[in-house]
């Protein structure tokens, strides 16, 4: 039976549920091109997973009064900017995939943070030429970008949104003012950073004695109220001009001593669509973000590698090929990834190394290099000849997890995979208006290169820092939309997000059950497993791997379309939750 007619066997039970299906699923020809609509009955429901229910549920009030996934994706991320100010805010920044299910095409649309016009690539040096430790960096006023997450939704809200703009604001307003409780993670995030800046804002998080606020013990944020206000009515231009641009301005630059950030580096600030990067795996079209993500690349080449080894089964079984073709990727990742402007040579453009990084003729050769034992020596390969290779240096960049993911379904099938950060937990340390400010700065490599070599990830004037944020979707053999993922995690999201759809793609698990298992990641070149994988830890150290445990906390989100069910899945490790339309009352 094919997927439509499988898809028609389940109509009756969902249109019980859920009320009126959708219609114009699509189809997917190519790997990035524009691809087909396809007249076709949906009955699928709508679907949110985000890291906290507030979240979901302000997700889920939108998409029960009609909104797109576009309409959703505001309202979430403006709730998770208020719950969980540690992970992302909306003076962070994103990047977020979008299926159109009326065009069939999918877009891919950078909301990533930009480099201030004053930006030089010395900037994390000090005067004796080294540079500066990263929490130096962080808290210098140099680290803050100038913000991406506002403008992105209102981006796609302006393309593929439904319901009013100022109309999804309305639970983080209420929640900020009324307040919400003290969830776990914020919690604990903020008894551990007990330097907040107070007197910025931090202090709504604490007691009189200095002590984090109990769990449920309730929290109000009337700036940010304020704030959300202003651009719920002014749109992002709100954001971008007048008092919340200035205020955040006005902090950058008392922190630096220097006019680090100016009103024309946010009047110039723009969302960019670029080509979503995708290539076959099995039966499966994985379609992910081009840089400045490294997630794309990065998690092609893992998967690619691994089934050029000839590995057969979940990763769990194979642990030598998952292992040493992420070392390779990673690997390429830190010596040629970056923002575009910088990848490329007069010669090669940023686009088509990226598409070199991912070739299949490419990736055979890196995967003939894998064998039964660990590799003694992980280098970057040729992908564009050796004098590319030669002419650079590695990326010096330290990511922290701070970040969040959230998948949304709406009812005509369109559907958004959308990664957010403030890059570590409470970003620069610095609070405007209510909200967080990032250090997403900090993602570039502190050191800008040595002599005369270059590091394609180094600072500079309105450039975009590399990222591992991996938002992922998923098309069939069919070319139908099939499942939207990604994952926080720092540098370790890309083998949170390969480690879980490689159990599905070519081990048959459900995603649900695979997020279960412990995580093995190799972000910085060393093996890590999770905490509770002893069994995974001995079979590594057996096959000659120095390993580490370490609580490993993923936050995958997501869901898989199957012919005969829907998987949803919210990551235990985290706070959050899934809402269907079935369950929406």
């Amino acid at each position: 039976m094919d997927r439509r007619r499988a898809l028609a066997a389940i109509t009756t039970a969902f249109l019980a549920a859920c009320g009126d299906p959708a219609t114009d699923t699509a189809a997917v020809d190519t790997p990035i091109d524009v691809m087909p609509a396809v007249d076709d009955v949906d009955p699928l429901p709508w679907i949110v997973s985000a890291a906290h229910p507030l979240a979901v549920e302000a997700g889920a009030d939108v998409l029960a009064r009609g909104g797109t996934a576009a309409d959703a994706a505001v309202a979430i991320q403006a709730v998770l900017s208020l719950v969980e100010p540690h992970a992302s805010g909306l003076a962070g920044g994103a990047f977020m995939l979008f299926f159109d299910a009326e065009t069939g095409e999918l877009h891919a649309y950078d909301g990533r943070e930009m480099a201030p016009a004053s930006t030089t690539p010395d900037i994390f040096l000090k005067e004796d030429g080294s540079a500066m430790a990263f929490f130096e960096a962080v808290r210098s006023g140099y680290s803050t970008g100038v913000p991406g997450a506002v403008a992105l939704l209102a981006f796609a809200h302006q393309r593929h949104g439904q319901l009013e703009w100022s109309s999804l604001f309305d639970a983080p307003i209420r929640l900020a003012s009324d307040g919400f409780p003290m969830p776990q993670r914020l919690h604990d995030w903020a008894g551990r950073l007990p330097h907040l800046r107070l007197e910025d804002g931090g202090a709504i998080y604490y007691n009189e004695d200095g002590q984090a606020l109990a769990v449920g013990e309730t929290v109000t944020n009337q700036a940010f109220a304020d704030s959300v206000t202003m651009i719920a009515e002014g749109g992002a231009p709100a954001f971008y001009s007048g008092p919340i641009a200035e205020a955040i301005i006005a902090r950058v630059n008392s922190q630096s001593g220097e006019e680090t950030m100016a009103l024309d580096d946010f009047a110039s600030y723009q969302v960019i669509e670029r080509d979503p990067i995708c290539r076959p795996v099995k039966t499966f079209n994985i379609c992910s973000m081009p840089p400045p993500s490294s997630g794309g690349v990065t998690l092609l080449q893992i998967m690619q590698i691994y089934e050029q080894t000839g590995a057969e089964g979940a990763p769990q079984d194979n642990l030598v090929p998952y292992v040493e073709a992420t070392r390779l990727a990673y690997a390429d990742r830190n010596r040629y990834l970056g923002d575009p402007m910088s990848m490329g040579t007069d010669d090669l453009t940023a686009q088509d190394l990226t598409k070199a990084l991912i070739d299949p003729a490419y990736l055979k050769d890196r995967a003939a290099l894998i064998g039964t034992a660990p590799l003694q020596a992980v280098e970057p390969g040729t992908p564009a000849g050796p004098a590319l290779k030669e002419g650079r240096l590695d990326d010096q960049s330290y990511e922290v997890p701070a970040t969040s993911h959230f998948s949304i379904r709406d009812s005509d099938g369109n559907i958004i995979s959308m990664t957010a950060t403030v890059e570590m937990p409470f970003g620069s340390q610095m609070f405007a208006g209510g909200m967080v400010l990032n250090n997403q700065l900090t993602d570039f490599s502190r050191d800008p290169g040595r002599d005369g070599k270059p590091i394609a990830n180094a600072p500079g004037p309105r450039k975009r820092p590399m990222s591992s944020m991996t938002p992922v979707v998923v098309f069939d053999d069919d070319g139908e939309p099939y499942a939207a993922t990604g994952s926080p995690g720092g540098p370790a999201i890309i083998s949170y997000v390969a480690k879980t759809l490689m159990a599905h793609v070519f081990g048959g698990d459900k995603i649900s059950d695979a997020i279960l298992r412990p995580h093995v990641v190799v972000p910085r070149g060393k093996v890590l497993v999770e905490e509770g994988g002893e069994d995974i830890a001995t079979k590594l150290g057996a096959a000659g791997y120095e390993i580490s445990t370490a609580p490993l906390t993923s936050g995958l989100h997501g869901f898989v379309l199957n012919p005969d069910d829907v998987d949803t899945f919210a990551d235990h490790r985290r706070e959050g939750s899934v809402i269907t339309a079935h369950d929406w009352q």
